[in-house]
């Protein structure tokens, strides 16, 4: 089989194309990074110096023709999660406009003006997707939806917590496949009852298998008209319809609460910590842990906000440090830096307690070592683009599962 020609947009440090590569069965033809808020374009500069230059974009999507993006079976990537309601609709044939900024558009934009369409997107968010805005809830998803199904696609997704399934970090992130219609998964997810295709005959259940044990699936049709479904989708403002596993062909969803079933290897926080070599800047000093224990630890507190209006805040306790024995807490984009924080990580070890280094943090997404380390690169940045990442692990799983798939339907 020839390997899938693949289109990454959004792609950080390279996270979608390393999990790709690795199954020897797909090549990145064209790639984007573009960073609107920062001079120095440090995410691009790690993807040149890891994969070269050549078919790579350092330029604002929504500024690049779709005429300049190559033909490409595969587009993948981990958008920004924002406010995805559509703000016009035009008569002619540009179709719908989204908001300006709004990323999500750019990949409509360019499934809408490919003459030679994708057969496949994959594509990575957090999972609060699925439930934002909070007036509304659901109702950004199911814009998104309608507006694939507009397009030719049928989706499905799953929210796949990458501990659950024995990599090293939790984090949970919502992912989705979506088939385009002339493909022959398209057929096949078409012609096989919705629940069956989630729970056992799906890409991602045959990655990452599921329990069979679940409720009642739960069944809807998106409106027809995707102005309609920004609306008015949801208005009630109740919980949001999705659940954590799902389907959508021709605007009729499919959604159900899943489980993870997984009982092989573990990896957790110990087995990715480097034991010598650890720069004397990553301890922390005596004197600074009660600031670190007061910060992880659970407060009731009067506080009083800029205006002067007092308020009662609470928080519960955290591990600390973090538990050596389990799989790490999330990476969030403010894990590097010496500044005392809640969320950042600190183990203990025989010459005391310190942070995790930039190395120990690409361990966590899977990435190969030192994947982020270049010149001009501060460690904060590498900590950064790792909160930013996502887990390697699961993207080479899926498209191993996604290869396999497709080559079994051609034969």
């Amino acid at each position: 089989m020839q390997k899938l020609r693949v289109c990454e947009l959004f792609a950080g440090v390279g996270g979608f194309r390393l999990g790709l590569e690795n199954t020897n069965h797909f090549e990145v033809v064209w790639s984007n990074q573009w960073e609107p808020s920062t001079k120095t374009q440090h995410a691009s500069m790690v993807y040149e110096a890891r994969f070269g230059a050549e078919n790579h974009s350092n330029c604002n999507i929504e500024e690049v023709p779709t005429n300049e993006i190559p033909d490409h079976d595969i587009l993948v990537g981990g958008f920004p999660c924002q406010d995805y309601s559509v703000a016009t609709s035009l008569n002619n044939s540009k179709g719908l406009l989204g908001k300006k900024g709004v990323l999500w558009w750019s990949i409509h934009r360019i499934l809408s003006e490919k003459k030679h369409k994708p057969k496949y997107l994959f594509l990575e968010n957090v999972d609060r997707l699925l439930k934002s805005p909070s007036n509304q809830r659901g109702r950004d998803f199911a814009v998104m939806l309608r507006s694939l199904s507009d397009l030719g696609y049928a989706v499905e997704w799953r929210v796949i917590n990458a501990a659950e399934y024995g990599m090293p970090q939790r984090r949970r992130r919502v992912f989705f496949l979506a088939y385009f219609k002339d493909s022959p998964i398209y057929e096949q997810l078409q012609n096989t009852i919705a629940k069956d295709w989630i729970l056992r005959k799906s890409t991602f259940s045959e990655a990452f298998p599921l329990s069979q044990n679940v409720q009642k699936p739960v069944t809807f049709n998106l409106e027809e008209n995707i102005v309609s479904v920004s609306d008015n989708f949801n208005k009630e403002q109740g919980l949001s319809s999705f659940l954590n596993a799902g389907i959508c062909v021709d605007g009729k969803v499919t959604t159900l609460k899943a489980s993870p079933k997984y009982d092989g290897k573990r990896t957790v926080l110990a087995d990715i910590l480097e034991q010598s070599n650890v720069s004397s800047d990553y301890f922390i000093a005596e004197s600074e842990y009660p600031k670190w224990e007061y910060l992880k630890g659970a407060k009731k507190e009067t506080r009083k906000s800029k205006s002067g209006f007092e308020y009662h805040y609470s928080e519960g306790s955290m591990v600390f440090p973090d538990a050596l024995d389990q799989p790490s807490r999330t990476i969030i984009t403010g894990e590097g830096g010496k500044t005392a924080s809640r969320f950042k990580h600190v183990v203990q070890t025989s010459d005391g307690l310190r942070r995790l280094l930039p190395v120990e943090l690409e361990r966590l997404n899977m990435f190969p070592d030192n994947h982020t380390k270049l010149e001009g690169i501060s460690d904060a940045k590498r900590a950064f683009f790792m909160g930013n990442a996502l887990v390697v692990g699961i993207v080479e799983k899926v498209g191993a599962s996604l290869i396999k798939k497709i080559t079994e339907l051609e034969k």
